[in-house]
């Protein structure tokens, strides 16, 4: 049983200041997605739909929310084998630093693997969007009789310059690595791909950060510990030492790495068939069971919407926009491509009176906001205008910030009424 000889490492990243201010305060794989999921949802949905049930999550930076999540979602009784635990960065005798990169981290924290059994290091990363059956991908690394695997998508001339790039043979054996090559060096980075991936040009292979280690090599690797990190020195030296084989996968993937690829991730899932697959039984995507009511729409022209649920919705009009828990939005406000996370608690009638709070959680009345990210808990007034796009500069104040055209509205942020962006 391939469950029984595999123990998944999930790696939650370091400070996650591409992703700022969405990480000011949350760690990366906490950060909410698709308007109800965490980016650490992906991958242990992944591992449960693949019948891998046995994960760390190592992490460092403002995880007290991903701590949270993880306790309240995660929960599979006593009587199971089941776990995922949070390992975050702690300091011993033999270690008074943080974790220095990825590779440092696993180091550090394999003390708390080696107590189970297992054969194989399964190694994800807490912050890209895919469904991948990773039991497949270990079953391959059996049978090439490979002591490493490398999770492979092929990519175009145009996007390869930006990622490590992988030559692989016809057995799918790896023969070599660079990162990042520049664009006259990519005739000689070719593989073998499928004829469907040859007829869009997709003809080099990228690392997308997914190892498979037998345990006794990676056990060893990491007793070197001038080594820190995986994709920039664990895989390009041990790829000719050690047979590596490389898993080719052709579905949906992307790595949620800034503002802009976040942006366009989520806003994705609002297209008529969206690459991201939120409706298939077998790939389903796991989070916390809240119990909150359906949402509540009144008077509002929807048009490539996704809504979450618990939300009390007014607005005028909503258009390839992705609506997050608990989310309130006023009589004839306009809503374009915009993520609005939601709220993480409804404000009663008597406290909205006894605090006399005059901007409520959510959007107000008649606000217009287009290419915008409205973190968690965060107050609109109404009237507002946040008009997002390439005409603005890139700017920070201490309720919002912009970065490539996108507004985004950091969380628990008011902004008061009448106010322009």
């Amino acid at each position: 049983m391939i469950n029984k000889k595999t123990l998944a490492i999930i790696l939650g990243g370091g400070q996650g200041s591409r992703l700022y201010p969405l990480t000011a305060k949350r760690s990366k794989p906490a950060v909410p997605i698709a308007g109800k999921y965490r980016l650490v949802d992906i991958p242990i949905s992944n591992c449960i739909n693949s019948d891998i049930k046995r994960m760390f999550v190592l992490t460092q930076f403002n995880s007290a929310s991903l701590n949270k999540h993880i306790k309240n979602t995660y929960y599979f009784g006593p009587f199971s084998s089941t776990f995922v635990d949070i390992l975050a960065a702690e300091q011993t005798p033999d270690n008074k630093t943080w974790f220095q990169g990825t590779a440092d981290a696993v180091r550090k924290s394999m003390q708390h693997f080696l107590k189970h059994e297992f054969e194989y290091f399964l190694i994800l990363s807490g912050d890209q969007l895919y469904q991948m059956d990773y039991e497949k991908m270990i079953e391959a690394h059996i049978k090439s009789k490979a002591e490493i695997s490398i999770a492979t998508i092929p990519v175009n001339a145009n996007d390869a310059t930006g990622f490590g790039i992988l030559k692989a043979d016809n057995s799918n054996i790896v023969t070599a690595f660079i990162e990042k090559p520049e664009a006259s060096l990519l005739p000689e980075w070719t593989s073998e791909v499928s004829d469907e991936m040859k007829n869009q040009g997709r003809n080099y292979l990228a690392s997308m950060g997914i190892y498979v280690f037998n345990r006794e090599l990676l056990t060893r690797l990491m007793e070197n510990p001038d080594t820190i990190d995986f994709g920039k020195e664990i895989i390009p030296q041990n790829i000719k030492k050690h047979r590596t084989y490389s898993y080719q996968y052709e579905g949906y993937w992307t790595d949620i790495g800034n503002i802009d690829s976040f942006f366009e991730a989520n806003l994705g899932l609002t297209a008529d068939i969206p690459k991201f697959d939120l409706y298939d039984k077998k790939k389903r995507i796991y989070t916390n069971s809240r119990m909150l009511p359906t949402s509540k729409i009144a008077n509002t022209a929807l048009e490539k919407t996704v809504i979450a649920e618990g939300c009390i919705i007014n607005a005028h009009k909503i258009e390839q926009s992705v609506i997050g828990i608990r989310s309130r939005i006023g009589e004839g406000s306009t809503i374009i491509n915009t993520y609005m996370m939601g709220s993480d608690f409804y404000e009663t009638l008597e406290q909205i009176k006894d605090e006399n709070i005059e901007i409520l959680m959510g959007i107000g009345k008649g606000c217009y906001i287009k290419n915008a990210i409205i973190d968690k808990n965060c107050r609109i007034g109404d009237d507002v205008t946040i008009n997002g796009g390439k005409h603005l500069e890139n700017k920070e104040t201490d309720s919002y910030f912009i970065k490539d055209g996108i507004v985004v509205i950091k969380k628990g942020a008011t902004i008061p009424k009448g106010y322009v962006i």
